[in-house]
């Protein structure tokens, strides 16, 4: 503890605090004072936190402590029940709560001015999803989102320039040497001049080759154009499959439109319908409202002891032991009638089991086809927003 507090004392002395304590004078400070010493080490890592703590209650002072001290990951000593006692030490000012936390702050004080400058802009604000409905508050959340990813990559290259190693002595040396470069350059170009002026029509030979370099330019310029024809060509070749794959499915359309079938498929519609509308849906709505006023049973009795439930095991084995006898005494009559009856009903159970299961395979299959068309839908206004067309299905691919 003396290694502790003679650290403390030390770098309290130093700049930027310049507190002038010794051991003795800092030992003997009053707890009040001795938050304020802390309040002010808080300060110099978040100037947020400058605070004269007699004009603030002791509840909010622990508060914006502790909510810093989160931010900053000091993790207190202990479990849970030494948390409590850590929140109550630094509401009082306790000399076993406040000495470590200056121990941990003075040991990295710059690492930890870091560390509040990003949390400022890099906690993210949490918003319930009931708010998210709205697309005002929807898209204001999606530009917040974007601009912190937008701080963090801008943050992570200012510190790769600082750590980089460029100083403006180098950036300076850097000019100089392209500096004289250039001059070397221009003297280069002067020379090549007047070799070119002792050769015979030099002019005639200089205007063939500017000659020579706009038709180069040209050529590029003619390629460059070619490529976008070509770009145009299997655009159109693309719209004009899709056109008539449009008009071979609205020819198949029209083909299949009979009076005859069009039926069927409703007649096919209306039966499934009318049996999730009779059966299925009462049938679960029975069972949904059997389970509430079970739990609603459940929920009105009083909560049950050990001896309630032993109660309960005894009734339950008593009456599985009469279920059994009974179902003894029924083998031994041997009824072969209510037999044939019990056959024909778990026939009818198995069927009707088959039946909704079916059902929903069918229910399920109709949500994700329309989960596809919606997704196909989105695609394709996306590949519209592109370049003007549409993405051919694969079957429509294949009929070319």
């Amino acid at each position: 503890m003396s290694d502790q507090i003679k650290f403390i004392v030390d770098n309290l002395n130093k700049e930027p605090f310049r507190k002038n304590y010794n051991l003795i004078t800092f030992d003997s400070l009053e707890p009040m004072q001795l938050l304020q010493v802390l309040s002010d080490v808080l300060a110099e890592i978040d100037p947020k936190q400058v605070v004269d703590i007699r004009e603030e209650m002791p509840e909010q002072t622990a508060k914006r402590m502790l909510s810093l001290l989160g931010i900053l990951k000091y993790k207190p000593p202990g479990n849970a029940t030494d948390m409590s006692n850590f929140r109550q030490g630094l509401v009082i000012g306790s000399k076993p709560v406040i000495y470590p936390v200056l121990h941990w702050l003075l040991q990295r004080t710059n690492e930890l001015k870091k560390r509040a400058y990003l949390a400022r802009f890099l906690i993210k604000l949490e918003v319930p999803s009931e708010f998210l409905q709205d697309e005002t508050v929807a898209d204001t959340n999606k530009q917040y989102e974007d601009l912190m990813e937008a701080f963090k990559t801008l943050h992570k290259e200012c510190e790769q320039l600082k750590t980089s190693g460029f100083s403006t002595a180098e950036i300076r040396r850097d000019i100089s040497a392209m500096e004289e470069e250039k001059d070397q350059l221009i003297k280069r170009v002067e020379r090549l001049k007047k070799r070119v002026e002792t050769v015979q029509n030099h002019q005639r030979m200089l205007k063939i080759a500017r000659q020579l370099r706009v038709e180069k330019e040209r050529e590029e310029f003619l390629a460059q154009q070619k490529q976008e024809q070509k770009n145009q060509l299997f655009h159109a070749v693309q719209r004009l499959q899709r056109i008539q794959n449009q008009l071979k499915s609205m020819r198949h359309a029209a083909a299949d439109a009979k009076p005859e079938s069009l039926m069927k498929r409703l007649e096919e519609e209306i039966k499934f319908n009318s049996y999730m509308v009779t059966e299925k849906f009462p049938k679960e709505l029975e069972n949904k409202k059997k389970e509430l006023h079970f739990l609603q049973k459940v929920v009105s009795e009083p909560a049950m002891g050990h001896s309630d439930l032993l109660e309960l095991e005894s009734k339950i084995n008593e009456i599985n032991t009469q279920i059994s006898q009974l179902i003894e005494k029924k083998m031994m009559r041997n009824e072969p009638i209510e037999g044939k009856l019990s056959l024909y009903r778990q026939q009818a159970s198995i069927i009707s089991r088959k039946k909704e299961a079916k059902a929903e395979e069918l229910q399920e299959a109709k949500e994700k086809l329309a989960n596809l068309e919606r997704e196909v839908s989105a695609k394709t206004n996306q590949t519209r927003e592109f370049d003007g067309t549409e993405v051919l299905k694969g079957d429509e691919r294949c009929a070319f």
